[in-house]
């Protein structure tokens, strides 16, 4: 699952960016201003065999941003949304 996300992520990310004027930046910038603006934590991550970077920053509340960062620093935002939830995994079973 987590390598479908990563690929749909790097595929979509450059276009995304373009056509929605995603905010970019250093990723340093943004997981600050994430932790600060809306207490998003890093909860999951993926490398992308490019040296993508793929992270997901939820919140407590349940709110949460993906976040793709490219190998020279440059990060930018390629989705937000509400009512993360982390799954558990059982024993024996690969998570959903």
């Amino acid at each position: 699952m987590l390598r479908i996300l990563v690929a749909a992520a790097i595929a979509l990310a450059p276009a995304h960016a373009q056509a929605q004027q995603v905010p970019c930046g250093e990723r340093d910038k943004n997981l600050s201003k994430l932790g600060k603006d809306y207490a998003e934590q890093p909860v999951s991550v993926g490398l992308s065999s490019n040296g993508t970077l793929v992270e997901v920053l939820a919140s407590k509340s349940g709110s949460w941003t993906m976040i793709v960062t490219q190998p020279d620093g440059g990060s930018c935002v390629i989705a937000t949304g509400q009512s993360w939830e982390d799954l558990t995994k059982k024993a024996g079973r690969p998570a959903a």
